[in-house]
């Protein structure tokens, strides 16, 4: 089913729940504004929950290169990204595009090095985007949702901070200053990612003149031009200045005129603080490494590439640990109420210690136990201080395990789960009376021969409790009671 071309103000690929692709395949081709290498890049549909992901096609085996900010090896001037030697330079203006159009997978296949510069902002891919269209998938959207503000400050000064938002909505507000008399201090904000297409995306790179000599010395803007970023000038500079820099570039006959200060382009800001909104472009291309849209207002003081990333790399946690989490709604039907787990196990009073199932997969299992100050361990352990003794969180994390082995045999109840082997075993926090524990266990390979090896965790809340890895076997050594439940 394909959305309307449109990724506006009320693009519906931007503010979808279910994932989108491209209606179709694009190409184009550019100068990489670093390496100064000529690139041609094509972008293609990809399936549910393939990312985005580079492909440099030019080099043995076409590797591909995943855009996750794990993989991020260098960010003087823009976002690198390497895996098994494979590097794909100057990576935020497209994924900006993809991410800012409500696109959630592609394949990037490159012949070159580096995402071409263009014109030094996200528009020449989004026009592209909006000419192929998007399509919607059979699948849910991953998002970040913020639930608390989190903080980031990095050495060079650069200041992040996410909050909850308001609305489910991705909002960006930035402050640029560099102490420039020339560019001052600058504000942008986004007040929900449908405003990138036409308030964001063809705002374009820039660069300070005083700069450009050392950014060249140290192999960078390779493919600089003042067609592909805005050059900005604190003072005025002699034609000497200018032609030595300009032979540095390998730019000779470059028209500047020497004795002017500001933007020195033959052209003019699309907007007062264009160089403000390129930063939140940049921020959008960048924290897409995440693998998420998000959800929450994000600010950020000085930003740049390092920081940007950074701070994904904390975001892109937060998602893995809340994705660990198993989701629970009291109020849904469980799997295998308390009936069905006496069938299952023999365990009994005061030694059953699971209360429902509440998922079961081909590879995993989520069941919980309610604690109350009526376990009969509380009595000893501790008096005054109640606490549940890690021994029987495994061993509650274990009757799940049993539960999801003996569930899938006939007859269960002429079989008994044996532990082999317990590793890896980690307690991070209290268990006490009123707390709901969630157990989830996966197959950490498949079972043969009744070896059943499964990891666990634990969770109250949105807090891991305690976590281990479990090899059991399951024996049919039982001869069921003509009295048993």
């Amino acid at each position: 089913m394909s959305d309307s071309s449109s990724s506006g103000l009320h693009g519906p690929a931007v503010r979808s729940e279910r994932q989108h692709t491209l209606g179709a395949s694009f190409s184009l081709e550019g100068i990489g504004l670093h390496t100064g290498e000529m690139t041609r890049l094509t972008v293609h549909p990809a399936d549910p929950d393939h990312g985005y992901v580079f492909q440099r096609t030019d080099l043995e085996g076409a590797p591909r290169v995943p855009a996750d900010c794990d993989l991020v090896v260098e960010t003087r001037r823009g976002t690198t990204l390497e895996k098994d030697g494979a590097r794909v330079h100057t990576t935020e203006h497209l994924l900006a595009a993809l991410h800012g159009c409500g696109i959630d997978n592609a394949l990037i296949e490159m012949d070159g090095p580096e995402v071409p510069i263009l014109d030094g902002s996200s528009w020449p891919f989004v026009a592209h985007i909006e000419e192929a269209g998007t399509t919607e998938q059979e699948a849910d959207r991953h998002f970040i949702t913020l639930t608390e503000p989190i903080t980031h400050r990095s050495e060079d000064g650069v200041e992040m901070l996410a909050v909850p938002p308001a609305q489910d909505e991705f909002r960006l507000t930035v402050m640029v200053d560099y102490g420039s008399p020339v560019l001052g201090t600058q504000h942008a904000s986004m007040r929900h990612l449908g405003q990138f297409v036409s308030d964001i995306s063809r705002c374009r790179t820039f660069v300070f003149l005083k700069e450009v000599k050392a950014l060249l010395e140290q192999g960078l803007i390779k493919g600089g031009d003042l067609d592909n970023a805005i050059v900005l000038a604190e003072r005025t500079y002699s034609e000497e200045e200018i032609a030595s820099i300009a032979s540095l570039a390998g730019k000779e006959g470059l028209a500047v005129d020497s004795g002017k200060t500001g933007v020195l382009n033959n052209t003019t800001l699309q907007y007062a603080n264009e160089p403000a909104r390129h930063k939140l472009l940049d921020i959008i291309g960048d924290l897409a490494l995440t693998g998420c849209f998000i959800r929450g207002h994000i600010l950020a003081a000085r930003p740049g590439h390092a920081g940007n990333v950074s701070f994904a790399k904390e975001l892109k946690k937060l998602s893995q640990a809340t994705d660990r989490v198993p989701h629970y709604d009291p109020t849904e039907a469980p799997v295998f109420d308390i009936h069905d787990i006496e069938r299952l196990l023999p365990h009994r009073y005061p030694f059953l210690l699971v209360d429902k199932i509440i998922s079961r997969s081909d590879d995993s299992i989520v069941g919980l136990k309610n604690v109350t100050m009526n376990e009969p361990f509380f009595q000893g352990h501790f008096p005054g201080n109640p606490v549940m003794p890690g021994v029987l969180q495994i061993e509650a994390m274990a009757q799940v395990g049993g539960i999801f082995a003996l569930s899938g045999v006939d007859n269960p109840e002429q079989w008994s789960t044996y532990f082999m082997k317990i590793d890896n075993v980690r307690f991070k926090q209290k268990v006490v009376p009123g707390d709901t524990v969630l157990f989830r266990l996966k197959l950490a390979s498949p079972i043969r021969r009744g070896l059943v090896h499964m990891t666990g965790e634990a969770f109250v809340g949105d807090k891991l409790v305690s976590q281990a890895e479990m090899l059991a076997q399951i024996i049919q050594d039982r001869v069921p009671s003509s009295t048993s439940a």
